[in-house]
């Protein structure tokens, strides 16, 4: 009988983890999601995605270079440098690239709706975790709405470039990337700040050198005020406050639930640009919104079982 308030604690404690990784996740969705649409207005003024990509690496790797000098590291070297390539180069590289070939909309829907299906099943091959079957449900919920939002955007541009698909094919190999960035970190147990800093400062080290000397680049023609809010966001917020959290998300609720959380953001997308990009709300993209967010929801729920995602 004595054990009983231990046990209470100890449920309790893992209660308040568990709700600071979901709010962890929330948090990175609502950062990823202002990445749409900050990226979106990028695209549409003077930048391209190789100087999204430099202000991502070049002010996220200045930022975290005393901590990755200083920080003693657990993970080895290898890990880190496949951490850095599969998580800062590969998604970042994919996603931006992506931007120049289809519109922002189609990222929030790929991206970050493709997510969960890419963390569930690299977590089954490479974790050996089995989805729950209310993961299942709702991954199936948010794949109906990703699909209605997926065939609104499409209808709506039939017309427009013939490259779109190449886009939509990079989007669907960053949301891979992301997702294999998460169960890596699961599966060799980098802690977050080893995880960002790795990133940001070897990212830099291989990428800004060759955007400086090959890589096409417009940050020079550029106003000074919009350079300063996309280096505050893709540099800052993106590359630093949402890896670190989202590896926190990880680590506390396991990367299938982190990256169910992460279906909310092309609901979050086609709300807020709304308003900010003036973007029509039509009722197919509103009931799109609304099953991805229940999908969201559903994936959040506990499960009976003895086993943790």
């Amino acid at each position: 009988m004595k054990m009983r308030p231990e046990f209470a604690t100890s449920l309790s404690q893992e209660g308040r983890d568990a709700l600071k990784g979901y709010a962890a996740a929330l948090t990175v969705a609502v950062i990823w999601s202002g990445f749409n649409i900050i990226s979106r207005l990028g695209g549409q003024g003077p930048f391209n995605g190789f100087d999204l990509a430099a202000l991502r690496f070049g002010v996220s790797g200045l930022v975290l270079l005393p901590v990755f000098v200083r920080l003693r590291f657990r993970a080895g070297p290898r890990q880190l440098t496949a951490l850095a390539t599969i998580g800062g180069l590969g998604y970042s590289l994919t996603v931006y690239s992506g931007f120049r070939y289809a519109p922002a909309v189609d990222a929030g829907v790929l991206v970050n709706g493709g997510i969960p299906f890419a963390a569930t099943f690299l977590g089954w091959l490479i974790l050996g975790l089995r989805p729950a079957r209310h993961t299942l449900v709702a991954l199936a919920c948010s794949g109906a709405g990703i699909v209605l939002l997926a065939c609104q955007g499409l209808r709506e541009s039939a017309a427009a470039d013939g490259m779109r698909w190449f886009g939509d094919l990079l989007f669907v190999a960053a949301a891979v990337c992301y997702a294999a960035f998460g169960i890596l970190l699961r599966r060799w147990e980098v802690r977050p700040l080893e995880a960002i800093s790795a990133i940001a400062v070897l990212s830099m080290g291989a990428y800004v050198p060759l955007y400086a000397w090959v890589l096409p680049g417009a940050l020079g023609q550029a106003p000074l005020s919009e350079i300063l809010v996309q280096g505050f966001y893709q540099g800052l917020l993106v590359a630093c406050g949402a890896t670190l959290l989202f590896a926190y998300a990880v680590s506390r609720i396991g990367p299938v639930r982190a990256s169910v959380m992460m279906a909310v953001v092309p609901a979050i997308t086609a709300v807020a640009a709304i308003p900010l990009l003036g973007e029509p709300a039509e009722i197919w993209t509103l009931l799109g919104v609304a099953m991805v967010t229940l999908g969201a929801i559903l994936g959040t729920m506990p499960r009976k079982s003895r086993h943790r995602e």
